[in-house]
């Protein structure tokens, strides 16, 4: 019965030791990205425990009062950390939203679950992978290729993309230029154009005047490496100069490697004036080929190659996961969960509008929160201590009163 007495205090001090620890954690990691603090429950201990003696007749049972604290972990799987903008191409944070979580698999194939997005690229055997801090292989769905359909399944992000990309082929032109409206014939006018086996080729406009009819002129087409013809080939000027028709019109181009072209040319800039032929502007869709210049992770989570011409090469998509229940997710570290049959059904989200990327979630830890906690541990230690060293007091005053 003496010894029972230092139980509570004797609890007491583990039970508060075990939460200054937990909040010394919870401070050390107020700096790592995506980590969610723990918070130590407390809860009474009451009951029995059994007392077994020895006799020379054999054994003897009995009970014996037992009171004190226990403790269990919580750890704030919800709680949200501020978004802080990085500049890192691999960073992404999820924003606005408690329950979803970036799937990741480690060497053994588990899967765990992070907001943690402070991803970056680590190559295995010739194949670069898209990976957390731990080195873990971040899931995603794959993109058909390289365009903006994705698999239903998720996997390994892997980062591959040609170093060079054809060029984007010309759909639509719009021209500004002027038809001298006395003194010549004949204008033609030169414009580059692409197409997806052609980085850059000269397209040809020409205007012949009809003779007899003013204001009027025969358009024809001509390209390098094909054929070229307009769907309209006449065209007509007001007596102010102004493009009375076509305001446009459709050439369509027979490359001789059997490439095609459909362009929609606009014309509505041209004019007819005095003075002397000319372009003054173009303007076009199409682009040269495209030299790679970085990869990156964009804002609907898309892994994906930029090139020198405006194009991009999608590798994969981030799976972000969400949970029936996601606060029973348990804890492998601060930043890193693992689902079990209490976390209930997963989905994947939709990435759309809950994604910021070259950004980080920080840490949840509340540090004025913290120092608070340390405080009422630290007095609620040293009561249990004081309780502890009144009782031994009291046991030995007995002790001496009995001898």
């Amino acid at each position: 019965m003496a010894l029972s007495s230092f139980f509570p205090s004797s609890s007491g001090l583990e039970a508060q030791s075990h939460a200054l620890g937990q909040v010394s954690t919870n401070i050390a990691n107020m700096r790592t990205v995506g980590y969610k603090s723990n918070q130590t429950m407390f809860y009474t201990l009451l009951g029995s425990t059994p007392v077994v003696q020895a006799h020379n007749s054999g054994l003897k049972s009995s009970r014996a009062d037992i009171s004190g604290v226990e403790y269990y972990d919580r750890t704030n799987v919800l709680q949200r950390g501020e978004i802080m903008v990085t500049g890192n191409n691999y960073d992404v944070a999820i924003s606005g939203v408690e329950n979803a979580f970036f799937e990741v698999k480690d060497p053994a194939n588990n899967t765990y679950y992070t907001r943690a997005g402070d991803f970056d690229t680590r190559t295995e055997n010739g194949i670069t992978y898209l990976v957390n801090s731990s080195g873990f292989k971040v899931q995603g769905f794959p993109a058909i290729n390289g365009k903006d359909s994705f698999g239903v399944g998720a996997e390994d992000i892997i980062i591959k993309y040609p170093e060079k990309i054809p060029p984007i082929p010309t759909k639509e032109l719009t021209v500004t230029a002027n038809v001298p409206a006395t003194g010549v014939d004949h204008s033609s006018y030169v414009m580059t154009i692409y197409a997806t086996t052609h980085d850059g080729e000269n397209l040809y406009m020409n205007f012949d005047k009809i003779e007899g009819q003013a204001n009027t002129w025969k358009l024809s087409f001509a390209v390098n490496g094909g054929t070229a013809s307009g769907s309209e080939t006449i065209v007509h000027f007001d007596n102010n100069g102004d493009l009375v028709s076509p305001k446009a019109l459709n050439v369509d181009i027979n490359w001789d490697d059997g490439d095609t072209n459909s362009i929609n040319l606009n014309l509505s800039n041209m004019t007819q004036l005095a003075g002397d032929e000319g372009i003054t502007f173009v303007e076009q869709n199409g682009s040269p080929a495209g030299n790679f210049v970085k990869s990156f992770i964009d804002k609907d989570g898309v892994v994906k190659a930029f090139y020198s011409n405006g194009s991009t090469y999608n590798f994969g998509k981030l799976a972000v996961v969400a949970f029936t229940s996601p606060e029973n997710l348990v804890p492998i570290n601060g930043t890193l969960f693992e689902a079990n049959a209490e976390t209930g059904a997963t989905h994947y989200v939709d990435q759309g509008g809950i994604l910021e990327s070259q950004s980080l979630e920080q840490s949840a830890v509340n540090v004025e929160e913290e120092f608070s906690n340390m405080i009422i541990v630290q007095r609620a230690y040293s009561m249990n201590t004081q309780s502890f060293t009144a009782i031994n007091e009291m046991l030995e005053l007995l002790v001496d009163l009995k001898s």
